[in-house]
């Protein structure tokens, strides 16, 4: 039995846009607390950093309020699995990491997984394929758990959409773990835009091992945000 009420805080080193918590960061911690099926998590409001936040369990799944009991996000089991995005060798997610837009221009450039300011992130720089797809190695940390491989899930999905000048954020996330991939393990995680609809885009990604074994597979809605 789940105690009503427990507590949660994102660090100020897992941040995405400055200040607030990289959403599949926050939604791996969030997420931790879905013991059954597929836990699939919206956020409501960017993630406060170094912030009590309080879990409320309810019959539908969970609300995570701020210390003035705002909303911040919610989540859920879901029935529905998520299907994998096609693998992609790693030399073909290096290439196309070479290539990351990212580089170039960058709304969040300290997001801990994908920012290029930032030498103690996660390094994933997921470049476009020649399909459309996004790819892009990760070499797997001595720490890895489940909360970092929602983390390496998260924006190689949000740049399968992102283009111009608008800049696009996690809304909601759900992430099946098959397994989790070993420390030093060159892995490869591939993004794909499934559909778009006004500000709304349905993506997946999926993180493989060297012996192109599916580790983990995601599936987002990402909010192109208003400029």
């Amino acid at each position: 039995m789940q105690p009503n009420n427990s507590p949660l805080m994102v660090d100020a080193r897992h941040n995405g846009p400055p200040g607030t918590g990289n959403g599949g960061w926050t939604a791996g911690l969030i997420g931790a607390f879905i013991t059954e099926g597929v836990p699939e998590v919206t956020l409501q409001k960017p993630p406060p950093l170094e912030t009590p936040l309080t879990v409320i369990y309810t019959p539908e799944g969970l609300r995570v309020l701020d210390p003035s009991e705002v909303v911040i996000a919610t989540a859920r089991s879901r029935e529905d699995d998520i299907s994998p995005v096609a693998a992609a060798t790693l030399a073909e997610a290096e290439q196309a990491s070479s290539n990351y837009a990212g580089h170039g221009s960058h709304h969040f450039p300290t997001c801990f997984v994908c920012g290029p300011q930032r030498p103690d992130g996660l390094g994933i720089f997921p470049g476009k394929l020649p399909d459309g797809r996004t790819a892009s190695p990760f070499e797997v940390p001595s720490d890895i758990d489940a909360v970092m491989v929602w983390a390496v899930l998260d924006c190689p999905g949000g740049w399968s959409v992102i283009e111009g000048d608008r800049p696009w954020v996690l809304g909601r996330f759900a992430v099946a773990i098959d397994h989790l991939p070993k420390p030093g393990e060159r892995c490869v995680v591939v993004g794909q835009a499934l559909s778009r609809e006004g500000r709304k885009a349905l993506v997946r990604t999926t993180l493989y091992t060297p012996d192109a074994r599916v580790a983990a597979r995601g599936e987002a809605t990402w909010i192109a945000l208003t400029v």
